[in-house]
């Protein structure tokens, strides 16, 4: 086999085992994201997000991270003050640093750890939770 032929065979089975490989837990996560351990505070935020929804979890099983010094961060969804994600290790959350202790935003990307998914149905985050701006605001 010629020395081209061989590499190319290389080049095609790393990218084939890496098609193959499970998600990165740190994949999505946007530019300057720091890993934090969660506060009192979070998990104090946590208790009150799992007694509003009626759905069990543990803080310590989310991966934190925060954006320092940052109004928003930027995703392939357009900026962001939190969001959360799903990895094969479990849920990820992340909140720009200007609002890392806004209990809205935190417990509003605690929601979707609990519920699993990345919309926002309203019965959760409107009527049960509250943790939308608007029903934030107002309630």
């Amino acid at each position: 086999m010629s020395g081209f032929r061989r590499n190319l065979m290389r080049v095609l089975g790393a990218v084939a085992l890496a098609a193959c490989s499970p998600t990165d837990p740190n994949s999505g996560l946007p530019a300057g994201a720091v890993e934090i351990r969660p506060s009192l505070a979070y998990q104090a935020w946590f208790q009150k997000t799992e007694a509003c929804s009626g759905i069990s979890g543990n803080v310590e099983n989310v991966q934190w991270y925060v954006v320092p010094g940052v109004e928003t961060f930027s995703t392939d969804r357009g900026d962001k003050v939190g969001m959360w994600l799903k990895t094969t290790r479990g849920s990820v959350i992340v909140v720009a640093g200007n609002y890392q202790d806004h209990e809205m935003v935190v417990r509003h990307e605690m929601l979707h750890s609990l519920i699993g998914q990345s919309g926002h149905p309203s019965d959760y985050f409107v009527g049960r939770c509250q943790l939308t701006w608007d029903s934030w605001l107002s309630g």
